[in-house]
């Protein structure tokens, strides 16, 4: 088994086409199947199937391939190592939710990217639990990042819940609550709900406390962005609610305002989550690290 084959393979299966992987590694297309065709004899299993047109790994192909990442990335770095070039390069996937790109991530990424300018970053947008759980099972998320009300579980998936913050309820400072020292979850019923995407977990929250409590809230409007939520609450359209993190500064500055509910006492877990068979290359655990570092310090000014 050698290295260009492995990295023919790996490149043919995040392709799935022979054709334009010799184009990319600058082979023949023969020299392609001949290297696959090798491995797989090696092997004694297939690695791809064809459907139809269409190419696909097949279930050992889809695990070989987490093997061949791991000793593509451990080969470059015993080359690293032994030249004397210690500066990580190679890529990291990250995936994670709106508000964590938004509010939590950037700092991060832009202080790694200071310290490692060698490693490429890609980074996805994720919606679901089970989008999540998938992308890092197949290995197209090297690490993903969830806020839930609950801590992620699943035995193939290492998680480590980084904070723990309330959700709040706001809404402009003219509204008729504004002025309330207390509000009943009852209290929004009549009012328009301003929501983030069905299946966001802090929506979900709310929608089980209204069903709890035999609640109906008939006038709701639905927002992509947590951005355009907060922009129509400074402008009365309705209240809104929201992770703090997402709406500590216009509190602080008073454009807009928390109508304090002792109801809602679920708090949201920002989670790490990544395989647990996943090899730690250097630098995704110097990206764990930094995050590490960066959450500690979260969590000395953060209280639920």
């Amino acid at each position: 088994m050698e290295i260009k084959q492995l990295i023919t393979f790996k490149t043919a299966a995040e392709t799935l086409n022979f054709t334009y992987t010799a184009k990319l590694l600058n082979f023949a297309q023969s020299s392609v199947t001949a290297q696959i065709k090798a491995l797989e004899a090696e092997l004694e299993t297939p690695l791809f199937e064809r459907l139809g047109k269409r190419l696909a790994l097949t279930e050992q192909g889809r695990e070989f391939k987490r093997y061949a990442d791991q000793m593509i990335q451990l080969t470059k770095e015993a080359k690293n190592a032994v030249s004397g070039i210690e500066e990580p390069s190679g890529t990291l996937v990250i995936g994670a939710s709106e508000s964590l790109c938004t509010y939590r991530l950037p700092s991060i990424l832009k202080a790694f990217k200071d310290q490692f300018p060698k490693v490429k970053m890609i980074f996805k947008p994720i919606d679901s639990r089970e989008q999540t759980r998938l992308q890092l099972l197949d290995g197209t998320l090297d690490i993903a990042f969830t806020i839930e009300p609950i801590q992620y579980q699943d035995v193939t998936l290492h998680t480590q819940c980084l904070l723990k913050e309330p959700l709040k309820i706001v809404a402009s400072p003219s509204h008729l609550l504004a002025n309330v020292t207390e509000i009943q979850l009852k209290d929004l019923e009549n009012e328009t709900l301003l929501y983030t995407e069905a299946g966001c977990s802090y929506r979900v929250i709310l929608e089980d406390l209204f069903q709890e409590f035999g609640i109906f809230t008939p006038n709701t409007f639905e927002f992509a962005s947590i951005e355009a939520i907060k922009q129509c609450v400074r402008l009365d359209l309705g209240v809104a609610i929201l992770p703090e993190m997402a709406i500590k500064e216009e509190l602080r500055t008073g454009t807009l305002t928390e109508l304090v509910c002792n109801n809602i006492h679920t708090p949201l877990h920002t989670q790490m989550i990544w395989h647990k068979d996943k090899f730690m290359s250097i630098q995704l655990q110097s990206f764990i690290d930094l995050v590490n570092r960066t959450f500690d310090g979260d969590r000395l000014l953060t209280s639920v």
